[in-house]
């Protein structure tokens, strides 16, 4: 389906001021925002109040999968509200059935609940750890460092930062967090009260760091041997992104034991509504019944609306193949920051990640970023701005690229070209 971008309009008010005071005196100020104003968007770009274009390789941190208006959303989106925006889970509607076939197709045998959220879907996967375990008195979670679970009481106290748990204090009973990637750690680590592993297949918020074959086997058979649930949060990391529907689909491809391997429990959230919210999680055999009815549920959970736009979003996906866009572009793309990283060692130290989920790191102590308290990635994102690229930091010193899956090799090139530009103005 081609995609039209509209014409601008002819006159641009910039309403940067009165918008901005509107979030001063209405909206609560839990987000550290960017000095945007994003008024419309039309395929990879957006435009703020004044106009002003942004190549947007962020896409909503993993979200717009399709970019931006993309008519096949409108399309669904206005042909299902037609007919039926939303009935309780009560009762059957087609839609959900449709795409939790769907989402089993890609994975395995096994059901899928749905949410509104990523952080509600790994909410469930903390209540069936605690099912599956609660006859026998094991609760405990073990998650990984540097790891990211979402926002709710559960999910901070699972995440492995200590950043997002200060003022919540005591944390809710039940997470420890083991150095990732570290298999050993992760053995010595079990207790008697521990029931599940939850690990992210690429940490996102944590620095854009893959896991490896190796530890994705091996506590598939440390799971195995210990009878504990192994979770995966694809929330980020999932659908279609690295290149493959899940993460470790990605990571074992080709590996030995790898088309064997699946997890017990995959959240899923982000793309797979393409900026509609909508969250799941799937559940494999012989787990899948472990919650009956009245244990689990969610009001707007699987909303015809929501399942329509995900459907038509992966019934694009499948026809563009545009995984393979996000694997073949995704490399070209990392071997351009790794040319970067070679070719300015003061500025850029290295790349990382997979598909379309990548982060460019950057050099320590960067003289051009000394004068302001600012972290390097806040700095480098916001020069970005300036030129004209939208990118999403993650920590201090990585910057991450999250574009839609439908990114265009002469607007990867647009982009890299204007990133080369903005780190020679700094060396």
């Amino acid at each position: 389906m081609n995609e039209i971008i509209p014409p601008p309009p002819a006159i641009v008010r910039n309403d940067y001021a009165s918008i901005r005071e509107l979030f001063v005196k209405n909206v609560v100020p839990s987000y550290g925002r960017f000095e945007l104003v994003l008024s419309h968007g039309a395929g990879r770009y957006v435009f703020d109040v004044a106009g002003k274009r942004y190549l947007d390789l962020g896409s909503g941190i993993a979200v717009c999968s399709l970019g931006h208006a993309h008519p096949a959303i409108t399309e669904a989106l206005v042909e299902q509200s037609r007919k039926l925006i939303h009935v309780s889970n009560l009762y059957f509607t087609e839609p959900q059935g449709r795409l939790a076939a769907e989402i089993v197709k890609h994975i395995g045998a096994g059901k899928v609940f749905f949410s509104n959220s990523g952080a509600e879907a790994n909410e469930g996967l903390f209540k069936l750890a605690r099912k599956f375990g609660h006859d026998e008195g094991r609760y405990e979670i073990l998650t990984a460092v540097n790891s990211f679970h979402g926002r709710t009481m559960a999910g901070i106290a699972a995440t492995g930062q200590d950043k997002v748990k200060k003022g919540f204090e005591p944390m809710m009973a039940g997470f420890r967090h083991i150095p990732y990637n570290d298999l050993d750690a992760m053995r010595a680590a079990i207790s008697p009260a521990t029931v599940a592993i939850m690990i992210e297949g690429v940490q996102g918020e944590g620095g854009v760091t893959p896991a490896t074959p190796e530890y994705l086997l091996g506590l598939r058979a440390l799971c195995d041997e210990k009878k504990l649930l192994l979770l995966v949060d694809g929330v980020q990391c999932g659908h279609f992104r690295t290149g493959k529907f899940q993460s470790f689909q990605r990571i074992l491809e080709g590996v030995p034991g790898g088309e064997k391997f699946l997890p017990d429990g995959l959240s899923m959230a982000k793309s797979l509504g393409g900026g509609f919210p909508i969250g799941a999680f799937w559940v494999r055999e012989p787990f899948q019944d472990l919650f009956g009815p009245g244990t689990h549920g969610s009001t707007f959970g699987g909303t015809p609306l929501a399942c329509a736009v995900a459907l038509k979003i992966l019934e694009v996906i499948e026809r563009e193949k545009l995984a393979d866009n996000a694997r073949q572009l995704g490399a070209w793309m990392q071997a351009e920051l790794e040319r970067l990283a070679k070719n300015y060692p003061t500025v850029v130290k290295g790349s990382r990640g997979l598909g379309f989920m990548l982060g460019l790191e950057l050099a320590e102590k960067i003289p051009a970023f000394a004068a302001s308290d600012k972290p390097a990635a806040i700095q480098f994102v916001n020069r970005l701005h300036a030129a004209g690229v939208l990118t999403i930091p993650a920590g201090t010193q990585i910057v991450r690229l999250l574009p839609s899956l439908n990114l265009k090799p002469q607007e990867a090139g647009e982009g890299l070209a204007i990133i080369e530009e903005t780190v020679k103005s700094l060396v």
